[in-house]
């Protein structure tokens, strides 16, 4: 009884302060809205002095910031799921551990909740509660694996799950199904090690390949426009294999598109990124924001680079 009240107030503690956490994050989402939005707005409409384009700037930042805070939500919730998958393999071969010295196997979950597997601790006292209801085993944790979310150990579980039905001794079952995981872990990292010249590869090619050709193409782009349009006129009536004419496409089009498109081009090298190195494309979400800002400050410095060069000559 004395071990049940301590597990409900810490499962209480731990309630509370993720309420605490849910406020502080949303307060936190909406000042760095407002006052990003706010600064924005100012400076879009210093320069420009144009309503339509102040009002782009706004909702452009607004939507930066929530897309912003939706990564950074995602990418908190893969950080939880990778620390309860590696922490998985340790908890079960702890219940079959406790499962050997003779505890029945809601007392050997109970114990088997520790800080050291947080956040999976907070699920395994939920499943040791279930347990001690009169739950039986196998629901729970089918229903613990539904909760959790994570692809690995709901493949485990159900493993487990079919060989508790089968009439398997769970402490055996148990040990077997942690080594398992263990050297499915070990394969992993060992394959994402193997796959390191190809992340580093796609990077670079991105992040400084991509933007090098952009700069050139748009700054070309701008000195053929001002060196046609100085072409005197020809008369019609000489006629000659092919004529040049002035480019009717804008120069800040072109820079325009640049942008747009090495962006684009991030965020679809950052899911591959994520796929390449973790198997997962979300987990590609922690190399976007490296990615355009690294692509993008070097555009705009290759253009302005060649168009100091380029500016002396013509």
């Amino acid at each position: 009884m004395k071990e049940e009240k301590e597990n409900k107030l810490k499962r209480e503690k731990r309630n509370q302060d993720i309420r605490k956490n849910i406020m502080v994050s949303g307060k936190t989402n909406i000042i760095v809205t407002s006052c990003l939005s706010v600064f924005t707005t100012v400076i879009a409409l210093i320069f420009s002095r144009s309503l339509l384009i102040t009002a782009v700037t706004l909702f452009s930042s607004i939507v930066l910031v929530q897309i912003y805070f939706a990564i950074k939500q995602i990418l908190k919730e893969a950080e939880r799921l990778k620390k309860m998958e590696s922490s998985f393999p340790d908890f079960i071969q702890l219940v079959s551990s406790n499962l050997r010295a003779g505890m029945t196997i809601d007392k050997a979950l109970l114990l088997s909740s520790r800080k050291e597997f947080a956040p999976l601790d907070e699920e395994i006292l939920h499943l040791g509660k279930d347990l001690v209801t009169g739950k039986e085993i196998s629901t729970a944790l089918e229903e613990m694996a539904k909760r959790v979310g994570s692809e690995k150990i709901i493949k485990t579980i159900n493993l487990i799950v079919s060989g508790i039905r089968s009439g398997g001794n769970l402490a055996t079952l148990l040990e077997q199904t942690a080594s398992s995981m263990r050297e499915r872990n070990f394969v992993e990292k060992r394959a994402a090690s193997n796959v390191l010249m190809y992340v580093i590869f796609i990077f670079f090619a991105v992040a400084i390949g991509a933007p090098i050709l952009f700069g050139l193409s748009s700054v070309l782009v701008e000195i053929l426009t001002d060196l046609l349009s100085t072409l005197p006129e020809l008369d019609a009536s000489v006629s000659v294999p092919f004529t040049l004419t002035s480019i009717s496409i804008s120069v800040t089009f072109i820079t325009y598109f640049s942008l747009a498109f090495i962006i684009a081009t991030d965020i679809m090298a950052s899911f591959v990124l994520g796929l390449v190195s973790k198997g997962e494309e979300k987990e590609g979400l922690k190399y976007l924001l490296p990615l355009a800002l690294v692509s993008i400050v070097i555009f705009l410095i290759v253009r302005v680079f060649l168009r100091s060069y380029f500016g002396g000559l013509f």
